[in-house]
């Protein structure tokens, strides 16, 4: 049994009966979502185009599956957390971008969210990973990690996830993926008290600079009264950021929110920002925020000092406490 599709033509063609000619000069193109093929055609006739082994259901099938799993793909990192007691709950979803499936996870979490758990749209990777890899999720203080590794999938397939316990609720939360190579490819620290800040009662930290006459760091209160767990002299922030310099290029984990604070409050311009995220190195990021920062005179620095403390407020403390 001959296996044969004849295709109708839905162009103008114009010739009279079969034209075997034209069969070398015509194929079937196949456009998929990520590329295309081509396929030989039996026969042309004037109004049809004869396929004698029809193949390309396969092919597509096959063209689909394989560069499904070589194309490159930006992402979303997205954090769903609560405190229970004395215990960090989350869950953490690698999601493609401009894809449904960050709705299909708002749904899916929507009962959690109305039991207490709050949405973290983290940073994203600095560029494109690979569809379908895999990347194993770090966290030093977690006391569990499941599954271990997170998989990329496609837009069509539900996101996967790892759920992450934390038996400490006082300490930042410092989270990695790494590829099958070892590669890091994703970084993020949520502090502590931006994830606890919906539970208790937070304090204000207004840092001091060369214009204001204040001689020690102002506190503002909010609601009740918690514990202190950031306390700076008052160290003008230019004093800081410069005898600091060091340090902090070189203990800064993550500058990028840094500057997207300062970005956001059009204290830097597009231009330093973007000079600021293309470097390949933390250390040469926070060289590059700090270059920007210091010329600009106290107010942006001090929303410099400000950001660091939220982000990287145990380096602060630390370098502070040296300072005295």
């Amino acid at each position: 049994m001959n296996n044969k599709i004849c295709l109708s033509v839905s162009f103008l063609l114009c010739c009279s009966g079969t034209n075997p000619s034209l069969r070398n000069e015509m194929k079937i193109l196949h456009v998929e979502e990520h590329g295309v093929s081509l396929e030989e055609v039996h026969e042309v006739t004037r109004f049809h185009v004869k396929i004698l082994h029809p193949k390309f259901s396969a092919i597509s099938v096959i063209l689909s599956y394989i560069l499904s799993w070589i194309v490159d793909v930006h992402c979303d990192v997205v954090l769903y957390m609560a405190v229970k007691k004395s215990t960090v709950i989350s869950r953490l979803y690698l999601l493609l971008r401009n894809s449904s499936q960050k709705e299909a996870v708002r749904e899916r979490e929507k009962d959690q969210v109305s039991q207490g758990y709050s949405e973290f749209l983290l940073p994203s990777p600095n560029g494109p990973l690979k569809m379908n890899s895999w990347f194993a999720l770090k966290n030093p203080l977690s006391t569990s990690i499941y599954p271990e590794k997170i998989q990329l999938l496609p837009a069509n397939t539900t996101p996967s996830c790892c759920k992450m316990i934390m038996g400490n609720t006082g300490v930042d939360i410092e989270m990695e993926l790494i590829g099958d190579d070892e590669r890091t490819v994703w970084k993020s620290v949520v502090s502590k008290d931006e994830y606890s800040k919906d539970s208790h009662p937070t304090r204000k930290f207004v840092f001091v600079d060369k214009v204001t006459e204040l001689t020690s760091l102002q506190v503002v209160m909010k609601d009740t009264v918690e514990d202190l767990s950031l306390t700076l002299p008052g160290i003008p922030a230019e004093e800081f950021l410069k005898k600091h310099r060091a340090e902090l290029i070189h203990g800064v984990k993550n500058p990028k929110p840094i500057a997207d604070v300062l970005s956001s409050k059009s204290m830097i311009g597009d231009e330093e920002y973007s000079r600021i995220t293309a470097e390949t190195t933390e250390q040469e990021r926070m060289r590059k925020l700090l270059n920007a920062v210091l010329p600009k005179g106290p107010e942006v620095m001090g929303a410099c000092l400000k950001a660091l403390s939220e982000h990287e407020h145990h380096l602060v403390k630390y370098l502070s406490e040296s300072s005295t």
